[in-house]
């Protein structure tokens, strides 16, 4: 049994029966057999269908930000934002596959030499809750103007948005079987990866979860692609413009309630303008409403699940024991729902969750640092190396930063990390492997087949 309950209330929105075994075996070799079929659909009729499914999600957008509001939180305006991103994504892939995987000509001393991208077959998404749209649309787009076919294993608290994606795509007019929704739960996704249809995971979410599922892809050699977590650093150096990068960092750090892998996580300050960067910080940080999701005046809703919220708290208390101090914030409000304020942790050092750990959830970790070597260092001393930035008014000096010396799969010079379907997106070292989105994304399932014709 799935239930989606409503963070900001705690009561329970509607309860789903999870697919048995047979029924999932059933679907997947549904899928298996339209891969078929699709495979051979020429790139105009997909894109046809994307286009369609883009114009859908526009005519839909305010009711499926209502949806995400009442299953996890996300306010209303921040909603539609999500769902404009969907479109755009559909569109861009109706607009770029088929010149992404063009056959590519190759000389040697054959008649004729190439590679050529032919898709994998049905390839297995196993997406959050935190974009319960976004993440599905950004791997769907690509794998089926590909020519692959999907199933997704969605989070368990999103089963109605798992479900609504479905029948959009139906809608749209996708061929059955091309696209299934599993609704299962988390013990039920190694046998779906085993299943011998499944040629490929696609993974985004925590990384014992992506630990997990690439062991068991590796033990059946299939292929995946994981976004994990993250504690994403952001520089700010002594001539950065402060009230700009106060603006930036706030943005970034409560998006989504702070519930993102790219959510700016620890701000490493220069000393010599620590104390006026602070004063910009907590003012636009303390600027955030947080409240019920669906007011449009508010700015940030309630956490996914109350045991997230009271998770984040520990780590907060577990690092202010530790000798952090709280500059805003710090504290469960006394009211139903799982909100948890704008906080504010300054004289973070290594050792404290907030200093090692993703902090998942609007609590930004403050460390003051003498120079420019010094931050960085302190910038990479992570596990993670999803995504970094950096503040400065020298736009040559920035961008040398951002390419040589952090350690991240995306690195932003004077704004928050953020995806963008035209860019590869992706991290290193525990926030994953693999790319998603651009033209980098569209060609990890497929086989890059090296043809040669003497």
């Amino acid at each position: 049994m799935l239930k989606a309950i409503n963070p900001a209330t705690g009561k329970t929105v509607q309860t789903y029966e999870t697919y048995s075994g047979k029924g999932v075996e059933k679907i997947i070799n549904s899928v298996d057999k339209s891969w078929h079929k699709w495979r051979s659909a020429s790139f105009a009729k997909r894109a046809d269908i994307m286009q369609n499914i883009s114009s859908l999600l526009k005519s839909k957008k305010e009711e499926l930000a209502l949806l995400m509001a009442v299953e996890m939180g996300k306010v209303i305006k921040e909603g539609i934002a999500e769902i404009e991103k969907c479109a755009w994504v559909c569109d861009y892939y109706a607009s770029n596959a088929e010149s992404f995987l063009e056959n590519e000509n190759i000389s040697t001393e054959a008649k004729l030499s190439y590679v050529s991208y032919q898709p994998l077959g049905t390839i297995l998404a196993v997406m959050p809750w935190n974009f319960p749209f976004w993440q599905v649309f950004r791997f769907l787009a690509p794998t089926l103007m590909a020519g692959n076919t999907a199933v997704l294993k969605h989070a368990s608290n999103v089963p109605g948005c798992a479900l609504a994606i479905e029948e959009i795509v139906r809608e749209a007019g996708l061929p059955d079987n091309v696209f299934r929704t599993l609704l299962i739960g988390s013990n039920q996704v190694e046998n779906v990866i085993r299943h011998h249809a499944i040629k490929g995971v696609s993974l985004t979410g925590s990384t014992p979860a992506g630990k997990s599922v690439a062991s068991i892809a590796g033990s059946e050699l299939k292929k995946c692609v994981l976004e994990l977590g993250g504690s994403d650093p952001y520089i700010i150096l002594e001539d950065a413009n402060l009230g700009e990068a106060a603006v930036k960092c706030a943005a970034g750090r409560l998006l989504n309630a702070g519930q993102s892998c790219i959510g700016a996580k620890r701000f490493i300050v220069l000393d010599e303008v620590y104390a006026h960067f602070l004063e910009h910080f907590t003012h636009e940080m303390n600027e955030g409403i947080f409240g019920d999701p669906t007011d449009e005046e508010v700015t940030m809703g309630p956490l996914a699940r109350t045991e997230l919220r009271d998770e984040l708290h520990q780590q907060v208390v577990d690092s202010v024991v530790k000798g952090a101090e709280v500059i805003l914030g710090g504290e469960i409000p006394h009211r139903k729902g799982a909100y948890y304020p704008p906080t504010i942790l300054e004289n973070v050092k290594p050792g404290m969750p907030a200093y090692d750990e993703e902090l998942f959830g609007p609590v930004a970790s403050v460390i003051r640092v003498k120079d420019e070597n010094e931050a960085i260092k302190i910038a990479n001393d992570t596990v993670f190396g999803l995504g970094a930035a950096v503040f400065t008014k020298d736009i040559k000096r920035g961008n040398k930063i951002a390419e040589e010396k952090l350690d991240a799969g995306c690195c932003f010079v004077n704004d928050f990390v953020k995806s963008d379907p035209r860019l590869p997106f992706g991290g290193i070292k525990e926030s994953g492997f693999g790319r998603e989105l651009s033209v980098h994304g569209i060609k990890e399932f497929m086989n890059v087949k090296t043809v040669l014709v003497k």
